[in-house]
């Protein structure tokens, strides 16, 4: 599969809770992370997610955003990874944020040069990378 999202994080469905119209999926990362995707029930069905399957979730980097210090802040995005910044990519209008997560991944975000500068980004940073559970899409090998 080829496809322009950037981040493409490979993991198994830990759980799945149903509701009458979207059911929310928690996905578990090879590093010990999780992932929540908010997706239709009709998606959980034709996906035929089930407790332990593999999935892909797939999350654009112009959705995702980068907080270099939450301490004591609550935020309600329920996606919040935690990791070091291995590069960032300045161009005229956007910056590109690479985030290593550990044991292999990483998460890409693109943010303002004007947000990079103002947040004082640089390479070995922490960082936390932010994004809401609609932002995550779900797919699986057919």
């Amino acid at each position: 599969m080829q496809i322009s999202a950037r981040n493409q994080l490979s993991g198994i469905v830990k759980s799945i809770s149903n509701g009458v119209v979207n059911s929310e999926v928690v996905v578990a990362l090879p590093n010990g992370s999780e992932i929540v995707a908010s997706i239709t029930c009709e998606s959980v069905k034709n996906l035929e997610l089930v407790e332990g399957k593999p999935v892909v979730a797939l999350v654009k980097a112009g959705t995702v955003l980068i907080a270099a210090d939450l301490n004591n802040i609550k935020l309600s995005a329920r996606n919040q990874l935690t990791g070091t910044i291995s590069h960032i990519e300045r161009g005229a209008v956007h910056s590109l944020v690479e985030l290593d997560l550990g044991n292999g991944l990483g998460l890409s975000a693109s943010i303002t040069v004007k947000s990079a500068e103002e947040l004082n980004l640089c390479a070995g940073q922490k960082a936390t990378a932010v994004f809401k559970a609609g932002a995550v899409i779900l797919g699986v090998a057919a």
